[in-house]
């Protein structure tokens, strides 16, 4: 037996599509935290690698301490490098996260490192500072 396709039947199929054509955009739109790092005086970044992650300072001691975190390798040319994270797991950002911003080389001698608040809906910067051993 065949069965007639209503109005009602297409109407809700084409509307369960807008809707998912609508809704996915939205949901794809980055929560990233976004930001630029710079070393001091405004000179080139040395060659090496950049460690880049949240700490939440008011953890002492806890292994979860770094709540996200990526690398970012420096060719030595650029004055300035981009660089995204992801939101921290608990939905509600904590007043005491910062960013902190590592400079290695190749053979993981720390080369300078910077840090700055991290203030919702605010873009950031971090300037790196060279270490003085």
């Amino acid at each position: 037996m065949k069965r007639r396709t209503d109005l009602r039947t297409v109407l809700q199929a084409v509307g369960a599509a807008a809707v998912a054509a609508l809704a996915g955009p939205v949901a794809a739109q980055s929560t990233d935290i976004r930001g630029s790092v710079t070393f001091e005086s405004g000179a080139v970044i040395p060659k090496g690698h950049l460690e880049i992650y949240l700490e939440d300072t008011a953890s002492q001691n806890n292994p979860r301490r770094r709540a996200s975190q990526t690398r970012i390798r420096s060719d030595g040319g650029s004055k300035a490098i981009a660089f995204s994270l992801p939101p921290p797991a608990s939905s509600a950002a904590s007043r005491t996260l910062r960013i902190v911003v590592r400079l290695e080389r190749a053979d993981g001698w720390l080369v300078a490192r910077g840090s700055t608040q991290l203030k919702a809906a605010s873009p950031v910067n971090v300037t790196l500072n060279t270490v003085m051993y």
